[in-house]
């Protein structure tokens, strides 16, 4: 498998954003981390444009960070169901994130000719060069400057994992307040002393990073046994035609998202819940996924045993996560039908699309296998959760533990939307008064109390 070392100045290479890590070659594993704006080596063949190569790495993290945040919002409803055995929804976008990471990282086949040009044997060559370890370092060092690479790994992985989703469950998990499907509507969870509680977060913490961990080796293990079919994507092709026509799709799109925001199609008098849900999620996403490739770019490579731009971005994302949070659980303001509706979906957008994106699980726990020594891989996976947790203790908590969480107005518009729906076109005229009647007794409902849960 690939070795764990990076380039060991990396201000003499066009990749700065990855950690300087000296060669050790009892390390098994290459880390992946965000990736930055891309320069070819020396061995291959130099972009037609630096400029342009940066517009089209840009585009890739914009379009695959629209992809990633819509298919983790999507395996977060399919895996949240009753009587669904784990209820952390963003656990398996987790490990489908991470899968596909460790596949990316592994794999020799797709970005094969690398910049286009295949690099050739020089006369009198070392036979240690020759040794597969070296060849996949220079290897890894070429496509980590690739912009479809870094789009997969830094635009997709990144942002279909979410690490600010996962403290927030880790801290419900804590508080006793983790939505559980199977409970029924309005009922409230059983008190338990601290013990349980603590137990809980252990639970959601081992299961969280065990099998992130263990489905970035086994992404490893399939892009090996995957090597002989696995095809190659012509540098030609993705240079003359997908770059450009990913520019045009990203930009598209986002601005499409942005429109439908703003000025959504008409809902013949219903909710806009799908806004919420979605919508908002993918304005904000590219914001954080930008975010996260430039503060990693500047700030990664800074302390060589502690990625700290990729634990930056994971606090500063749990931060506004658990911020949000509040707003959107606070009697009064967030639990409020019909005003705050809108200000409820913008919230849950943010923290889907913007904290979502902005962290990521699947490069930390690549920075986590990749790192060189084993107490600075424990150093920092235990500090990114601990100082995690504590911003959430403090936020979260705060609010929680004296005034309590009251029923956020989307889920109470979603809720009164199921026992009063909205007239359709071939209702009578006779229906459809009685129908606007018991919309307009819904927009009037109170908020729901503030609930108490205790450890």
């Amino acid at each position: 498998m690939l070795a764990t070392t990076e380039e060991d100045n990396p201000s003499k290479h066009s990749y700065p954003l990855r950690e300087s890590q000296q060669p050790n070659p009892n390390e098994p594993w290459q880390s992946s981390g965000d990736h930055a704006a891309p320069a070819a080596p020396a061995s291959a063949a130099p972009p037609l444009s630096k400029h342009a190569t940066h517009i089209y790495t840009v585009s890739y993290l914009i379009f695959f960070s629209l992809l990633g945040t819509l298919a983790r919002l999507g395996l977060q409803g399919l895996t949240f169901y009753t009587g669904a055995p784990v209820v952390t929804g963003v656990l398996w976008a987790n490990v489908g994130g991470s899968l596909i990471m460790g596949f990316l990282s592994e794999d020799q086949k797709l970005f094969r000719e690398e910049w286009g040009k295949k690099p050739a044997k020089e006369p009198g060559t070392d036979e240690v060069e020759d040794e597969p370890k070296t060849k996949n370092k220079k290897h890894l060092a070429a496509k980590k400057t690739i912009p479809l690479y870094i789009g997969l790994t830094t635009g997709f992985c990144g942002c279909f994992t979410s690490f600010s989703s996962f403290m927030r469950d880790v801290f419900l998990a804590l508080a006793n307040a983790l939505p559980d499907p199977s409970l029924p509507t309005g009922s409230h969870h059983a008190s338990r002393n601290g013990g349980y509680s603590f137990m809980a977060l252990v639970a959601v913490i081992l299961l969280t990073v065990s099998l992130s961990l263990s489905a970035l080796i086994a992404g490893a293990h399939l892009a090996l046994a995957l090597a002989r079919v696995t095809p190659t994507v012509p540098f030609a092709f993705t240079r003359r035609v997908l770059d450009r026509v990913v520019v045009v799709l990203a930009w598209g799109c986002w601005l499409g998202a942005v429109f439908l925001a703003i000025w959504p199609p008409y809902r013949h008098n219903g909710p806009d819940v799908w806004r919420g849900r979605a919508v908002f999620a993918l304005v904000f996403a590219p914001l954080g996924c930008l975010f996260r490739f430039y503060a990693s770019l500047h700030l990664n490579s800074r302390i060589p045993t502690f990625p700290l731009g990729t634990f930056a971005v994971n606090i500063f994302g749990t931060i506004i996560e658990g911020l949000c949070y509040d707003l959107q659980h606070v009697s009064g303001l967030g639990a409020v039908v019909p005003a705050a509706m809108t200000g409820c979906q913008v919230l849950q957008g943010v923290m889907d699309g913007f904290c979502g994106s902005t962290t990521t699980i699947s490069t930390w726990v690549a920075e986590l296998k990749g790192l060189a020594h084993r107490r600075h891989a424990y150093l920092y996976g235990s500090a990114s959760v601990l100082v995690a947790l504590g911003f959430l203790v403090v936020i979260m908590g705060s609010l929680l533990w004296t005034r309590g969480f009251a029923e956020p107005a989307q889920v109470q518009s979603q809720r009164a939307d199921q026992y009063h729906p909205q007239p359709s076109s071939l209702d009578s005229p006779t229906e459809t008064h009685q129908h606007a009647k018991d919309s307009d007794s819904d927009s009037f409902l109170p908020s729901a109390p503030s609930r108490q849960y205790k450890n």
